[in-house]
């Protein structure tokens, strides 16, 4: 699946007219030159109910490669991707918030949360990052939170803010195809990986000096691959409507033309070996299905079932259960389970 482009430029490179922001005299939280220690930039569970896809590119050429070797990121990326499962969720409201304590200095609202695939990247033109916020810390540090909810924005130029803070919801706007908050982290208009610090020339594997408070460095403890959500579908699932919520039902009819598992996830690896086997309540396996990946994928959507059976679905409990084995171990696994109602007495 394609990635997003490059979407964490500046709101507005320009100062907003008429705003003057003494940067200089802002201190950081430790009055220190090296960046404020950073809080988690969201309230939700990362690995439960939010999840970090994407990190800075530390790859100087034309491939991919995060701080920890890893290929969670894409050619260019310098923000860190805190992403949620689907739009269900989104639409529940996350709230983003201030990671460190400083001054407002830039904000946009207004646009509208729609993936970039529906409106193409010609229309976001000079709005790649959608809408979002941009606080300066002092020192010459910034942090900007893009692609927030239209309407969610709840702070303005020249608003002090505190670490905490809330300043809006994670959305869908700007130049991006799934819900999330792009966090970066900027000195003296150079972006800088949060979880590398301000190292010049890094490369996967040296020694790093994160900007991250201690809890938050341990709550976002790196996962090179994760499982976002998974369910049934009545016949070939797309992974668009998968995220919309579409396919979240606890009953399937018996007459169904076919039966579907599928899974959402992040971290795909070529050679990983994926398993999907649907089985009833006593035991009978109604498909089992495996495929060994090609290429790798930040983004992945998989599936695999059966077409309805000559003699019809049996009715009872069904159940789910994906695997994803690389190396020879399970890695990930996910299991859901549905009822197929009997059929109707005619």
């Amino acid at each position: 699946m394609r990635q997003p482009g490059r979407a964490n430029r500046s709101i507005v490179r320009a100062v907003v007219a008429g705003v003057t922001i003494a940067v200089a005299s802002l201190a950081t939280s430790t009055g220190e030159a090296d960046g404020p220690p950073l809080s988690l930039p969201v309230r939700c569970t990362i690995g439960e109910t939010c999840f970090v896809q994407t990190y800075v590119d530390h790859d100087p050429g034309p491939g991919r490669l995060d701080f920890q070797c890893g290929r969670l990121s894409y050619d260019g990326h310098d923000g860190t991707d805190i992403r949620l499962a689907d739009l269900v969720a989104m639409r529940r409201g996350v709230a983003v918030v201030a990671a460190a304590a400083g001054v407002v200095r830039r904000t946009r609202d207004g646009m509208a949360d729609v993936s970039v695939d529906e409106i193409g990247s010609p229309a976001l033109a000079g709005r790649l990052a959608g809408n979002g916020v941009v606080i300066a810390h002092g020192n010459g540090w910034e942090t900007q939170y893009s692609h927030l909810r239209r309407g969610s924005v709840r702070v303005r130029p020249t608003d002090r803010v505190a670490a905490g803070d809330e300043l809006g919801l994670i959305g869908l706007s700007g130049n991006t195809v799934y819900p999330h908050v792009e966090f970066t982290v900027r000195r003296d208009g150079r972006a800088v990986d949060p979880f590398v610090g301000p190292i010049l020339g890094y490369l996967c594997g040296d020694r790093r000096q994160p900007l991250w408070h201690p809890d938050a460095e341990r709550r976002l403890a790196y996962r090179a691959s994760g499982i976002l959500s998974a369910g049934f579908a009545m016949g070939r699932p797309d992974a668009k409507e998968a995220r919309n919520g579409d396919y979240a039902v606890s009953a399937l009819p018996a007459d169904m033309p076919a039966l579907v598992f599928w899974i959402d996830m992040f971290g795909a690896m070529a050679g990983d070996l994926e398993q999907f086997t649907l089985t009833m309540a006593d035991g009978r396996v109604l498909h089992h299905g495996q495929t060994s990946l090609k290429a790798s994928n930040v983004s992945w959507f998989s599936y695999s079932g059966r077409r309805r059976p000559a003699g019809g679905w049996p009715p009872g409990p069904v159940t789910g259960t994906y695997r994803l084995i690389r190396a020879g171990e399970t890695l990930l696994s996910a299991e859901q389970t549905a009822k197929i109602r009997p059929a109707a007495v005619r």
